[in-house]
């Protein structure tokens, strides 16, 4: 009928809400260049400013002695080019993908770290895993039994954990759980000479997952109560109210989803400190990822992997970020993410 207005089908909402999300990935990629450009000039300003250098560590253990060998060496590594030559070959060799070669490993530095990254993003996801789900979980409870004896217990336990240092709690749970119960393994990724099956990697990651989720947990549990309360109090949920939901109905479909969002933005940002965070867990559990190799490199100047794994976290902290804005327009059709 000429003059109708027709309201767009559900198809068509979701070829914008699709057309919306493809615009913004490309706009958040483009932006990533300078953004990771800036990054990499940094840490490499910062790596040139650290004192010694791996030619004066071996040196010192007498691993090289030889002048001839030092200079050849120096050569070989061009530490004999000027600061900003070195630089400008770095970022150029990571326009080829090249992170340049640890001479502690052997190997180039993208290998050492493919070798430990699997252990390392195990440990992330299922940290990040128990602190969403616990997190979210508790600050449901004790958004929903404000002011009782359930939300004062919530309250306490966030307080703890957040305060508790995670290097402190990881060697509480070895006490408890290795030493005095003998439940769980003290450290490592598989028994020696183990076979490496899953239920043995699992057994022995619970610790560590522990240690390193339950910190991020307490602090979603205090945004989610928080969030939780604020939304509840909002025009749309008492209308719902009033059309005779039941409170569990109210809960779920109308205040969980919109308290996530800020749950959701602390965790994209979050990535970052979870990653370095996990070298001390990693340390304190000899867990045989990206954190160990971060602490021995850094003790031994192996400098190049240092950077490389600064280059790898600015990519997670950044894909993380761009994960963050997609959530949100699913979460909330009505945000437009510019």
């Amino acid at each position: 009928m000429a003059g109708e207005l027709v309201s767009p089908t559900p198809t068509l909402r979701g070829s914008a809400r699709r057309a919306a999300a493809l615009r913004l990935l490309r706009r958040r990629l483009i932006q990533a260049v300078p953004l990771m450009l800036g990054v990499v000039v940094i840490n490499f300003c910062l790596i040139q400013m650290a004192p010694g250098s791996f030619l004066e560590l071996m040196t010192a253990e007498n691993q090289v002695s030889d002048p001839a060998t030092v200079a050849l060496l120096r050569k070989t590594y061009g530490l004999e080019d000027p600061v900003w030559m070195q630089l400008l070959k770095y970022i150029w060799a990571l326009l080829h993908f090249d992170f340049g070669f640890s001479y502690r490993q052997n190997m180039p530095v993208i290998q050492a770290i493919w070798i430990h990254l699997p252990a390392t993003v195990l440990l992330m996801v299922s940290s990040i895993t128990l602190a969403v789900s616990v997190g979210v979980a508790a600050g449901v409870v004790a958004s929903m039994k404000v002011r009782t004896f359930w939300d004062s217990l919530v309250s306490v336990g966030a307080m703890f954990f957040y305060a508790a240092p995670s290097f402190w709690l990881g060697i509480m749970l070895i006490v408890l759980f290795s030493v005095k119960l003998g439940w769980l393994p003290v450290g490592g990724m598989m028994k020696i000479g183990g076979t490496g099956g899953m239920l043995e990697i699992v057994h022995h990651l619970i610790l560590p997952t522990l240690a390193l989720g339950l910190f991020y947990a307490a602090i979603y549990t205090r945004v989610m109560r928080s969030s939780m309360l604020e939304v509840a109090q909002a025009d749309f949920v008492r209308t719902a109210r009033a059309k005779g939901l039941s409170r569990n109905k109210v809960t779920i479909s109308h205040v969980l989803r919109n308290a996530l969002l800020p749950v959701v933005t602390i965790l994209g940002v979050q990535m970052g400190t979870v990653l370095a965070g996990s070298v001390v867990i990693e340390s304190v559990f000899s867990w045989p990822g990206i954190g160990s190799l971060l602490f021995d490199s850094v003790s031994s100047r192996n400098y190049p992997v240092v950077l490389g794994i600064m280059v790898l976290g600015s990519l997670v902290v950044i894909a993380a970020n761009i994960a963050v804005d997609l959530i949100y327009m699913w979460l909330d059709p009505r945000i437009e993410i510019r």
